[in-house]
């Protein structure tokens, strides 16, 4: 099947969240993993610390503390699914602003995050049972975190779009 920029590629793997297609280009065939792309939504209290919930993570054969996130639902839009995961993984609901896109491993899939940050709380309910533990962390908590290989990199480029913003 013909791609864009008339390059052909065809499924190797079609899984129930991503497909492995085998894509011809000028440069030589590619393996490209297809993903329907996630939101991550930054959450930060009065001191500056920043919302984390523990998950294990089967990529990094173990557990990661990292910003809510998930998954878009087919047709779903970016805005609608960071409400459905914050009021999922946190409980809280309430105004987001959009910070931007991020591609985490653009040589071979074409994931994008988008980033989002709680800037109003409107409500406060209890969580559903799909995370492990949240807290808080210190910026300096998690810069270890990502210094000992505990860290997450869509967590990482939330705080620097942040970090952009305020300065």
């Amino acid at each position: 099947m013909p791609a864009e920029g008339g390059t052909k590629e065809q499924i190797a793997y079609a899984g129930r969240l991503v497909h492995v297609v085998l894509r011809q280009t000028p440069r030589g065939l590619r393996e490209l993993v297809q993903h329907p792309g996630a939101v991550a939504i930054l959450v930060t209290d009065e001191k500056g610390r920043v919302l984390l919930v523990r998950q294990h993570r089967e990529g990094a054969n173990g557990e990661l503390w990292e910003i809510p996130a998930g998954t878009l639902e087919p047709g779903e839009k970016p805005y609608a699914c960071a409400q459905r995961e914050l009021r999922e993984e946190t409980g809280l609901s309430g105004k987001l602003r959009f910070l931007g896109v991020i591609y985490p491993t653009p040589g071979y899939s074409t994931e994008r995050i988008f980033l989002f940050r709680l800037v109003e709380t409107v409500s406060f309910a209890q969580a559903a049972h799909e995370i492990e533990e949240a807290r808080f962390f210190s910026l300096q908590e998690i810069l270890e975190l990502a210094r000992s290989g505990r860290g997450d990199g869509k967590t990482l480029a939330a705080l620097a779009f942040l970090l952009a913003r305020n300065s």
